[in-house]
């Protein structure tokens, strides 16, 4: 009589430990401030000048009404996991200094797992000056170097869930190739995780760049706003959008007022042009159009 007690106790303890183990495999729930990936914003990258004079850089973004800087930290291909921290670190006190968040973003090559998730953690731990946190995190899911597909999937997944695990509240986005870009190369990354990605962010940022593709205000509206919808029907309704729009200096005044329009018409919450150093005024011009620029 005493097997059947046995066993009913080991199966007990299996589906207890299950659930345990489910428990800590799922992301957790959404308790971060999302505001951060609203309104405009702006990129910048570790090849950019604003490492030589980080203070005057953050005040001229700051005149122009930007709520938000996306500054990289690192990529794959980078020799440290945080490129020039003291004057980014300057650089993001300034710009706390003038009201502006800023989200740090790294981009992984998936080739590496170990080192892809030294730079995510980076990003984390990361401190200024003055003590100061980035506001938010993003990884930015763009990188093919990894030819299998299905392990760059698999990769890209166990980064974003322990990031999900261990960002707490900060805020945490996903860096991506719009649908239509995907649909119109279907050799860079078949079956993208949509479904598993959206539980694991709080923001969705697709690349919609249309400079240099695409010519005239149709052809850039009809892209940008098909991704944008599209990447709508692919995630949780709830998931807040940013759209980042560019290359900036490939775009023609009717082209930029296409991609202004093409937010405005599709409902993101936030909007920007990749990148700073590449807007040029006729770019600040039509993101005007979506208010925030001065």
């Amino acid at each position: 009589m005493r097997r059947p007690l046995v066993l009913l106790a080991l199966g007990l303890a299996l589906t207890a430990a299950a659930g345990v183990a489910a428990a800590r495999s799922a992301p957790e729930a959404r308790g971060a401030d999302t505001s951060v990936f609203s309104g405009l914003a702006t990129w910048v990258d570790v090849y950019d000048s604003y490492y030589a004079r980080p203070e005057a850089a953050a005040a001229r973004i700051a005149s122009r009404g930007v709520r938000t800087v996306f500054a990289e930290t690192a990529n794959d291909r980078s020799a440290v996991d945080v490129v020039n921290p003291g004057p980014l670190g300057r650089f993001v006190d300034a710009l706390h200094a003038q009201g502006v968040a800023v989200v740090a973003w790294y981009l992984p090559g998936f080739d590496r797992p170990a080192r892809d998730l030294r730079r995510t953690r980076a990003m984390l731990r990361f401190r200024t000056p003055s003590g100061a946190a980035f506001d938010a995190v993003a990884l930015d899911i763009e990188s093919l170097r990894l030819k299998n597909v299905g392990l760059r999937t698999r990769r890209l997944l166990a980064l974003a869930r322990t990031l999900r695990a261990e960002a707490g509240t900060v805020p945490v986005a996903a860096i991506t190739y719009p649908p239509r870009a995907l649909e119109r190369h279907a050799g860079w990354w078949p079956r993208f995780p949509w479904a598993e990605v959206a539980p694991l962010v709080d923001a969705v940022v697709p690349m919609a760049y249309s400079g240099g593709g695409f010519k005239g205000y149709d052809a850039t509206y009809g892209y940008v706003a098909r991704s944008l919808r599209q990447v709508r029907a692919l995630i949780a309704s709830d998931v807040p959008i940013h759209a980042a729009g560019g290359v900036a200096n490939r775009m023609s005044a009717e082209e930029l007022t296409a991609f202004a329009d093409a937010v405005a018409d599709t409902g993101a919450v936030g909007w920007s042009l990749y990148d700073y150093e590449t807007t040029q005024p006729r770019g600040w011009a039509a993101l005007r159009l979506l208010g925030g620029t001065r």
